[in-house]
């Protein structure tokens, strides 16, 4: 970029929202990653027509353009990773346009918090699901780009099950909507399915309608306290195949029970080589206590030590504190954790955790592991020194042979965090070269000149 694209730019989202200073420049170029690209400038679209005038610019002058969220991401999705300018929305275009009661749906902007929208439709009595770690701070745009996913996807799914209707802007500047505010569309290609989870770089949503659905009327917790892993994982699958519906099931191994009673004092069982916490909820007190009698019995045939149920809401407080503060807490074993956050099918948990510990045991590292076992979804931490870079390197040799035996099971790199910048490098592993090249193939198709958050997926 040079001093006339910033001229250019600024007549068309006016000086007060395009800025080149030091300081906004350092705090766009930085995700949860900690990995820093700096972008040349940042832009505050007031709306869509500014987007679209935006991209048509940079498309003309080749200006690598970032859609932005929160910047929570753990891959570096979010990062200008070569240069351009970064499109923020939390200053302008962060509303909620319509809760629509009848149909029960809503339609937002990229920029409004997960977790305002929740509280938003819970007024009315209806329910977003879709609860990422990030709820607080993260983005429905950055949702939506990443396909988020959360606690609740055992019971209720994902971002990508809620998306209706998208509008976009493609890198060219043509406005697209892709979707429909009925249930049912089977009219052309799943334009919507296929920009939820491309990361911004097919195009940059800027309208996103959303399926909402009827708030609960009761919700309990519950925990199981397992001997060991390999237990906690046969009572999964089984207590699922078994009829049971939980809202969630997070697991916990025993280093992470021991990171998150030494980090935070919270009096998780000490015993436990294994926890699983979860929650149920349904619209009358009877199909809530049907749904711990089916989770009672399955875990005590799969050798639980014992199962509580939290009937004060203090309880349940407590017991979800102790959750999520799995992630920080584990920082005890490591100054450094490669957070990996991989999903198999449900039965291949028990196998996979062990491979995956005796992968870190081959390269002397400890990995705790937690995670949406409700939905096979583990997050796997190598832990290392990260001013040693001996233990760095054989860290990342642990990741690449647990994504391999991951992906020889039937999984996938991915659950919830994206592909980006930290997992480019082994998209060999998941995917043929004739799938590779069809992701080139739409991503030419939409951006010719591959100036949408160039360098991610390895495109």
């Amino acid at each position: 970029m040079n001093p006339g694209d910033v001229e250019a730019l600024s007549s068309i989202v006016g000086r007060e929202n395009i800025f080149s200073d030091k300081a906004h420049l350092r705090a766009y170029s930085y995700d949860a990653t900690k990995t820093y690209y700096q972008p040349e400038a940042v832009l505050f679209p007031r709306d869509e027509e500014d987007v679209s005038r935006i991209l048509v610019y940079c498309n003309a002058h080749r200006i690598p353009v970032v859609a932005r969220g929160a910047g929570s991401g753990f891959t570096g999705g979010a990062l200008p990773a070569r240069g351009g300018v970064v499109l923020a929305f939390e200053k302008h275009m962060n509303k909620i346009i319509e809760i629509d009661m009848e149909n029960m749906l809503a339609v937002v902007q990229p920029g409004v918090v997960n977790k305002e929208l929740q509280r938003a439709v819970e007024k009315q009595g209806l329910f977003y699901p879709p609860d990422p770690a990030s709820e607080e701070y993260s983005t429905i745009g950055g949702n939506v780009s990443e396909n988020a996913g959360g606690m609740r996807a055992a019971k209720y799914g994902i971002t990508k099950d809620f998306v209706m209707a998208l509008r976009a802007v493609k890198a060219n500047g043509d406005i697209i909507r892709a979707g429909k505010r009925t249930i049912k569309d089977v009219a052309g290609y799943n334009i919507a399915g296929i920009l939820t989870a491309s990361e911004g770089t097919l195009a940059v949503i800027t309208e996103i309608t959303l399926k909402l659905l009827p708030k609960p009327g009761y919700a309990k917790s519950y925990m199981g306290i397992f001997p060991d892993v390999k237990a906690a994982m046969n009572a999964v699958f089984k207590s699922l195949a078994s009829g049971a519906n939980p809202v969630a099931m997070e697991f916990l191994d025993s280093l992470v029970v021991k990171a998150v009673r030494e980090k935070t004092g919270v009096q998780l069982p000490e015993e436990a080589g294994a926890l699983l916490i979860g929650d149920v909820d349904g619209n009358v007190p009877e199909e809530i206590d049907f749904q711990l009698s089916i989770l009672k019995k399955s875990f005590e045939e799969n050798g639980s030590m014992a199962f509580r149920v939290a009937e004060k809401e203090q309880d349940r407080e407590l017991l979800w504190h102790a959750r999520r503060s799995a992630s920080p807490s584990i920082t005890i074993y490591g100054s450094k954790k490669l957070n990996e956050d991989i999903s198999v099918p449900r039965s291949k948990l028990p196998e996979a955790l062990e491979r995956i510990y005796s992968t870190g045991e081959k390269y002397g590292l400890k990995v705790p592991c937690f995670g949406h076992a409700g939905d096979g979804n583990i997050h796997v931490n190598v832990m290392v020194d990260g001013s040693d870079d001996e233990e760095l390197e054989r860290g990342h040799r642990a990741i690449r042979e647990i994504f391999q035996l991951v992906v020889d099971m039937g999984g996938t790199l991915s659950g919830e965090h994206g592909i980006g910048l930290s997992k480019a490098e082994f998209m060999d592993i998941a995917f043929t070269p004739a799938e590779l090249q069809l992701f080139r193939d739409i991503k030419k198709a939409f951006d010719p000149n591959g100036i949408l958050n160039p360098g991610k997926m390895g495109l």
